[in-house]
């Protein structure tokens, strides 16, 4: 991506997200505490592909913290112990093969512009995970989200849990979990609820069926 695009995506990101960023912050502490720390080793390494303002990777502990976004801006809003990579996802990531423990990744692959990046993509990610090391993948679900989905100006490439499920499969993972519902579909230009209502969000299964609108996916290198 050349500069131009890069400083676009820049202003999408502070548009799109400053006013609400320590809201977001304490949202994905919430987030991680409650339901994605289990998943990520403490002792581990852990990739956040598309990390944006670095919610996750800032919240989740683990040995070695790596992140990968084209938005230059990304790299300020990283705590030090970060290693950041400000690069396309779909060329070889400047990692060794079976590296990571994890590759953890939120609302991006919705983002990329087509396909085949997806799948050189998903590539890389199974080229530095070590052999039971997980991906986990969560987004919008097309299905449920139907015509909203649209409402962003960088949404191009439409996705279910099932149909990537299935691209995870063609590429060698092992679909571990896979849930067409999980998370509300956004948080932007949304009420800003208080923090337990999202622990409480996540200790109910069975909210995440009325509510849920985002999917989650967990699959392993096998």
């Amino acid at each position: 991506m050349d500069k131009p695009c890069q400083a676009e995506l820049a202003r999408i990101y502070d548009r799109r997200f400053a006013a609400t960023q320590e809201y977001r912050r304490c949202v994905w502490r919430v987030l991680v505490t409650h339901f994605f720390q289990k998943l990520v080793p403490a002792a581990g390494s852990v990739l956040d592909l598309g990390c944006g303002y670095g919610e996750f990777i800032n919240a989740v502990r683990a040995r070695e913290k790596f992140a990968m976004d084209l938005n230059p801006n990304s790299r300020q809003q990283l705590s030090p112990e970060v290693t950041f990579y400000e690069q396309d996802c779909s060329q070889r990531w400047p990692l060794a093969d079976s590296c990571l423990d994890v590759v953890f990744t939120s609302n991006f692959f919705e983002h990329l512009p087509e396909k085949n990046m997806l799948s050189r993509t998903l590539h890389q990610a199974w080229r530095c995970l070590k052999v039971g090391g997980c991906l986990i993948a969560l987004g919008p679900n097309i299905r449920l989200t139907s015509g909203r989905y649209w409402d962003y100006w960088d949404h191009h490439l439409p996705l279910t849990e099932a149909s990537l499920c299935e691209g995870l499969s063609i590429h060698g993972f092992r679909i571990e979990q896979c849930l067409a519902r999980f998370l509300p579909y956004t948080m932007v230009r949304q009420r800003q609820y208080p923090l337990w209502l999202v622990t409480l969000y996540l200790r109910l299964p069975l909210v995440w069926r009325l509510l849920g609108k985002q999917f989650l996916v967990v699959a392993k290198k096998p």
